[in-house]
């Protein structure tokens, strides 16, 4: 069974709660649930990490990228300048979506540079929580050779 690895950085755990005019009022665990029961139906396992540390993420891309096919990503902040993040992931040799709830590029001038896209396979931003259903559906065409 592939793994796809679910990868959040700084104050996603927060969603639900945290600017929820921003970040609407779902929880991580509501779109946990969600993306377990996708992957389930198509035969993928998921590995969730999530911390407010860059380098604890850094670790966990590093460690998990040993077992998993493919990754999607929410850097948070560090998007825009997480350049220990972004050299971890350029690093890596499997798929790689970069997840936003937010269009960034609406926002404040500085949230529209990601210093993380540049080294990924694609970037979904501004479709809210459903962003990680496309970018799991994405990686299981990706991952089970269906590439279009």
């Amino acid at each position: 069974m592939a793994v796809i690895a679910v990868v959040n950085g700084p104050n996603l755990n927060m969603l639900g709660g945290r600017e929820p005019e921003v970040y609407g009022t779902e929880t991580w665990q509501e779109i946990r649930g969600r993306l377990e029961k996708i992957a389930l139906d198509m035969g993928l396992e998921l590995d969730f990490f999530q911390s407010n540390h860059e380098g604890a993420l850094v670790d966990h891309v590093q460690e998990v990228a040993t077992i998993a096919s493919g990754m999607i990503i929410n850097p948070g902040a560090l998007t825009h300048y997480g350049y220990s993040l972004r050299d971890a992931v350029a690093a890596l040799s499997l798929p790689v979506i970069e997840v936003h709830i937010t269009n960034i590029f609406a926002r404040e001038e500085w949230r529209s540079r990601s210093v993380v896209s540049p080294v990924v396979r694609g970037v979904i931003s501004g479709l809210g929580a459903a962003g990680y259903e496309l970018a799991l559906l994405a990686l299981a065409a990706i991952v089970g050779g269906e590439d279009r």
